[in-house]
């Protein structure tokens, strides 16, 4: 009946089932496995997307892909938060706390792998099945680029993380091995958290209360905000050997981490918005629980 989004993209699609009830289909709600919004007609549509906040989040279901996704990635930016916490620098060995940010950079790539299987896996017709893939091309749906450019940022982070545990690298290297891998991480970071916030806004840009996917998407860029900033601080002057400033690099990994977990906590909150919407809380997801492609 209608369907739009942000350029080339459709993030959104109003249809009529054969029994002639009038069903909204969404990117982020479908490859989430939340199911679409029924509707009374499709004037009702002013927020397309909009997962109102349920009043209690999900706490205890392994069976969901969303689950471990928002697990991993709060484990993830709990490493990141606690490595970077103030004052612990200055107290904790450098080497037991560059383990613990590598150690968190593979939660967080093992969630963006994840995130990334459940959006490639989530493009199906209605009560179609296909097979379960671990790669795709589908360069035509915004919430894949998002999640693709998500998951290769993790993987600089990982590169970063690892390079920072190795002692004895010139000032040279360390831009080169450590801060490069950041800013690329960082940059990676950005894009797919705006990315991420066009998605559910359908737009460059929007504000909806009570909305948990955009509160999350919003909450994620503030981090990758956070995250850039860090990354900008952490560049080694040649000349002195010390960083640009050592209190922004930490400051802004501190609160990118909090931002970070702060939004993984919210996706248990949204993964219970399957009930608001008629889904049943249970379903798995993946290609199973797919309605129709974004």
């Amino acid at each position: 009946m209608r369907r739009g989004g942000p350029g080339p993209f459709v993030t959104w699609e109003i249809a009529r089932r054969p029994d002639g009830g009038v069903v909204e289909f969404s990117s982020r709600r479908q490859r989430k496995g939340l199911g679409p919004r029924q509707l009374r007609s499709a004037d009702d549509a002013h927020a397309p997307g909009a997962t109102p906040k349920p009043r209690h989040g999900v706490r205890w279901a392994p069976r969901l892909l969303g689950w471990w996704i928002a697990i991993l990635f709060m484990i993830g930016s709990a490493c990141f938060a606690g490595a970077a916490a103030p004052g612990l620098s200055s107290v904790a060995p450098a080497a037991a706390l560059g383990a613990v940010f590598f150690a968190g950079s593979l939660f967080f790539t093992s969630a963006a792998y994840l995130q990334y299987f459940q959006s490639i896996n989530a493009a199906g017709l209605p009560g179609t099945r296909h097979h379960r893939r671990a790669l795709a091309w589908q360069p035509a749906r915004i919430d894949w680029w998002a999640c693709g450019i998500q998951l290769v940022g993790t993987v600089w982070f990982n590169i970063n993380t690892a390079d920072a545990l190795r002692v004895g690298l010139t000032t040279r290297q360390q831009d080169l091995r450590i801060w490069t891998p950041d800013m690329i991480g960082s940059v990676c970071f950005l894009v797919a958290s705006w990315l991420a916030v066009t998605e559910v806004c359908h737009g460059r840009w929007c504000v909806r209360r009570g909305d948990v996917s955009w509160s999350i998407a919003a909450i994620n860029l503030l981090g990758s905000v956070f995250f850039m900033f860090a990354a900008i601080a952490a560049f080694v002057r040649p000349a002195t050997g010390d960083l640009v400033s050592a209190s922004i690099a930490n400051g802004g990994t501190f609160l990118g981490a909090l931002c970070f977990f702060w939004g993984a906590r919210l996706l248990l909150t949204e993964l219970a918005g399957a009930d608001t919407a008629g889904a049943a809380a249970d379903r798995p997801v993946g290609p199973d629980a797919a309605t129709r492609g974004g």
